[in-house]
Order: structure tokens, then C-alpha cells, then sequence
């Protein structure tokens, strides 16, 4: 079963929408701009779930890798 984190090494503010991604199994960048569509759409509301959710999701542990890693080779 797949567990949601925060990315540690796919990240450019809190690494919500990198750990996102991992979990859907869909590129960072996608994820990333439906955010930012979102938040333009939505006057700030995504952005504010956004905080929320980067408070109330864990980090991603050290030494866990996610399947599609190409530094994992084993």
C-alpha cells in the first residue's frame, strides 16, 4: 500500500506536490501546475489548502524510495 509524503528529493516549496505525484504515479510538473491553475481559479483557496496540507502530511522518511527511483537499483 502506498503511503502519502512529502518528497524530500522531488521538491520546490514544501514537497507536497512532488510526494503527490509519487503517490498518483504522475510527473511532479503536472501536479504542480494544476495547483497553480487552481489557486489562480480558486482567489487563494488552494493555495491555503496548500499550507494546510504541508502541515498535516509527513515527510517522506529517510532511506524510503519511492518504485519509480532510477537511483534504486534494488
Amino acid at each position: 500500500m502506498k503511503k502519502l509524503f512529502r518528497s524530500s528529493t522531488d521538491k520546490q516549496v514544501s514537497g507536497l506536490c512532488g510526494g503527490l505525484a509519487s503517490f498518483l504515479g504522475v510527473d511532479s510538473t503536472v501536479v504542480r501546475l494544476i495547483v497553480v491553475v487552481l489557486g489562480i481559479c480558486s482567489f487563494g483557496t488552494t493555495i491555503l489548502i496548500y499550507l494546510i496540507a504541508s502541515l498535516i502530511v509527513p515527510k517522506e522518511p529517510t532511506g524510503f524510495y519511492s518504485y519509480d527511483d532510477p537511483f534504486n537499483q534494488f
